[in-house]
């Protein structure tokens, strides 16, 4: 059963951690999740070490004050905060004061409920790292379901020995890692983009400059002897990465949908399909 982060974030892989831990090695000492992002991969993998670093430091900065808060104070504080502006699904007016708020304040824990009411549970800032996800009327809210989640995914936080680091996947000492080690990269997609690359929420892009980058510095983790899997997409509403295709042939692709491990990247109906991949080095 595995533990689903109270966060929906966009590109999140919980529906897929089945193969994609089919694809992990058994034996891991120190697993290091590049791109974090929800989390959902880290929180459920065994290792000795997981360390777990994104960009964007409000998300690390929340995941900090996760683990280092009891789960029953940290519920208090979250009820307390939507008893104070009134939140429900309709109540647009207490949505938008709490966001108003947080934006003066900073306050994670505010944060925190922000998403819970957002359109789409989404995670987004402006140029001037401002929360602006617009109002989820009549489908957000902190629900039984994102409770218990919060409370498993904390629980987690607090049990596993996690390390939190907020850097560029360009600025992460890699130096200590050897063999036994897992590099775990699940970037922004270069044919898709999210809300969290196009360059306009005050955080990096993803462009092409940014993709050559990430797959040399994974040639030289190879070169190095340490292990790495790269979570990506192959074929994108009528997009192909051929770049990423290119380069894979260097190394292991798993499809994570199988029933494409065949294609031999010819089959008619790609225009339709999101073709995912897992691409390790052992």
């Amino acid at each position: 059963m595995y533990i689903k982060s109270p966060l929906n974030y966009t590109g999140g892989k919980f529906k897929i951690l089945e193969p994609v831990f089919q694809a992990f090695p058994a034996d891991i000492r120190t697993f290091v999740d590049v791109f974090a992002g929800g989390f959902n991969v880290g929180i459920n993998v065994e290792a000795e070490t997981i360390i777990c670093n994104d960009q964007i430091n409000y998300l690390i900065e929340m995941f900090q004050m996760f683990q280092a808060t009891e789960t029953g104070e940290l519920l208090e504080r979250i009820k307390g905060i939507i008893s104070t502006y009134q939140l429900t699904q309709q109540n647009k007016d207490g949505y938008y004061a709490l966001r108003s708020d947080y934006n003066r304040t900073g306050d994670l824990t505010k944060l925190f409920v922000l998403t819970c009411y957002a359109f789409n549970h989404q995670i987004r800032f402006n140029n001037s790292h401002e929360f602006n996800s617009p109002f989820g009327r009549n489908r957000s809210s902190f629900n039984s379901n994102i409770e218990k989640n919060l409370t498993q995914f904390c629980l987690a936080l607090q049990k596993k020995n996690i390390q939190f680091t907020n850097r560029d996947f360009t600025e992460l000492d890699y130096s200590k890692l050897g063999p036994e080690d897992l590099v775990y990269c699940d970037p922004p997609y270069l044919i898709s983009t999210g809300n969290y690359n196009d360059g306009n929420r005050g955080f990096k892009d993803w462009k092409e400059k940014e993709e050559r980058a990430l797959l040399d510095l994974l040639d030289r983790m190879n070169q190095n002897g340490i292990r790495f899997a790269l979570s990506n997409v192959f074929y994108h509403k009528g997009l192909s990465n051929e770049l990423l295709i290119e380069w894979s042939r260097k190394y292991r692709i798993h499809y994570i949908d199988k029933t494409y491990s065949n294609c031999n990247y010819q089959f008619k109906e790609r225009n339709a399909v999101t073709v995912e991949v897992l691409i390790t080095n052992y």
